[in-house]
């Protein structure tokens, strides 16, 4: 067997699931894009730009996503990195187990009963009511941007933690011990040695946060009380209420060019910022 057929029959499976599970529906969705929406609804065969020309009729849900989403990433970043910094660095072997699984009891529930107890926690018998005990009142945190953006903070915390945390835990202690020992304080040290090495951990839990993000249907729903619409809210609202699945589809395939771009300029960004890393540990 020659290897070109060998390496060709190894990859038919995942080229096979490829093509059934991602281009296809991605294809369907671009041809339904050209459409009509029918009388009583659906998809009619056509070929017109008029569904694209309306997309700024769902801007409001675009920009709330585009604004909202790289706010949550960048939060979860803040909040994650010192955590993972903890678990990787500073936990003896002994509690880190332990500590990693109760960073992932939260995804032992399910994101619904998640989003209902913060509904609760932002709602005027939470927190609010606590707050006012104190003076502080009139103050309104459900539906709401900000309680939208702790659900996704809250959410998807643990996507941001493990990257960063197998980044760290590979991290060479000899390295920081030769720093300390050439002078260098513990914050130079951080800066020259542990933040670049953790660079691949960032990228990629970064990764895996906003793209989900970016299609998040049921936190906006839950905690923003419709008032905080993301793309994901206004599919649903075209294919299952309004029943407009032309529109639907090019605003979902307006998105995913969106997010096609953002990941590309990231990956670049961060494909730059590693080969300046490189650059500079070879000096």
């Amino acid at each position: 067997m020659s290897r070109r057929i060998r390496n060709f029959l190894l990859l038919a499976p995942a080229g096979a699931w490829f093509l059934v599970m991602l281009v296809l529906p991605l294809a369907v969705v671009i041809i339904f894009s050209f459409g009509e929406r029918g009388p009583a609804g659906g998809y009619v065969p056509a070929f017109t730009l008029a569904q694209y020309a309306n997309l700024p009729a769902r801007w409001a849900a675009f920009r709330n996503t585009m604004m909202l989403a790289p706010t949550g990433t960048v939060a979860a970043l803040v909040i994650a990195y010192p955590l993972a910094y903890f678990l990787a660095v500073r936990v003896s072997a002994r509690w880190k187990m332990t500590l990693l699984v109760l960073v992932i009891v939260p995804f032992w529930t399910s994101i619904l009963i998640r989003s209902y107890a913060w509904i609760f926690l932002l709602g005027g018998r939470g927190i609010p009511a606590l707050l006012d005990l104190i003076g502080i009142s009139d103050l309104r945190l459900i539906n709401t941007p900000f309680a939208v953006l702790v659900g996704i903070v809250y959410g998807y915390l643990p996507l941001m933690v493990f990257p960063i945390y197998v980044s760290l835990d590979r991290l060479d202690k000899r390295l920081l011990e030769a720093a300390a020992d050439l002078g260098a304080r513990p914050w130079a040290a951080f800066v020259q040695i542990t933040l670049p090495m953790s660079i691949p951990g960032i990228a990629t839990g970064c990764m895996l946060v906003f793209i989900l993000l970016m299609g998040e249907y049921l936190i906006p729903a839950l905690l923003g009380g419709g008032k905080v619409f993301f793309v994901g809210n206004a599919l649903v609202d075209l294919f299952l209420q309004s029943r407009n699945w032309a529109f639907g589809s090019a605003v979902a395939a307006t998105l995913v060019i969106v997010m096609l771009v953002t990941v590309s300029i990231y990956m670049r960004l961060m494909a730059r910022l590693g080969n300046g890393r490189d650059d500079v540990s070879l000096m």
